[in-house]
């Protein structure tokens, strides 16, 4: 019920293009926000031009769906496209992108292409080329993110649990954990740090966005 209430409002998110042509990715592009994907089904040629910054991105972020090469529709984000025998799913969080599939109406879901020449593209290409190196970037971000957060959260219930109906209830909480603040500045970048590089390879969970 709540997918399909989602998939309603998003759909009502969608905007008519403007038939213009899509533009290439530029290597430059790499630092603007800007994601590029494809998608063939059958004889039509499906691409999504993602805008996180930029003219093109709207105060929120926008997506774009260009069809054999022309500009369609557009659509803040969460977008859904309706396409040929399913929907193009674009989700955006904190830090990047954490969806971006195409969902068949018989409930399959397929990982959009990504250009080469985009980092996700490139992230991608890394994996399969290196692929031991990759699994020990990918367990590194993991743990950078877990660590990060879990010992700056216990730090932060000291003084969240500090206040005075809780410590007359409950007795006063004294944190295990004491760190410099260049430390505890050093986990949160490493947890941001492994949540962008999660997102480069378009995986998220609840703890991405906590760690940003």
């Amino acid at each position: 019920m709540f997918d399909d209430l989602r998939q309603r409002m998003a759909a009502k998110r969608v905007r008519p293009g403007d038939g213009r042509p899509l533009e290439r990715f530029r290597w430059w592009q790499l630092f603007t926000g800007r994601k590029l994907f494809s998608l063939q089904v059958g004889e039509t040629a499906y691409a999504v031009d993602v805008r996180l910054t930029g003219k093109q991105a709207g105060d929120d972020g926008m997506a774009h769906l260009f069809v054999n090469g022309r500009h369609q529709a557009r659509s803040r984000m969460p977008a859904a496209f309706p396409v040929a025998g399913g929907t193009i799913q674009v989700a955006q969080s904190t830090v990047g992108l954490k969806r971006a599939h195409y969902v068949t109406t018989q409930g399959g879901e397929y990982l959009l292409t990504p250009d080469p020449r985009s980092v996700i593209g490139r992230r991608l290409r890394f994996a399969r080329e290196h692929r031991v190196l990759s699994r020990w970037i990918a367990a590194f971000s993991v743990v950078a993110l877990v660590c990060g957060l879990g010992i700056n959260l216990v730090q932060l219930l000291e003084p969240i649990l500090g206040v005075p109906p809780i410590v007359e209830r409950f007795g006063r909480f004294e944190s295990p954990i004491d760190l410099p603040v260049w430390v505890n500045v050093a986990l949160g970048a490493a947890a941001t740090l492994g949540a962008v590089e999660r997102s480069w390879r378009l995986r998220h969970n609840w703890l991405d966005s906590l760690g940003t």
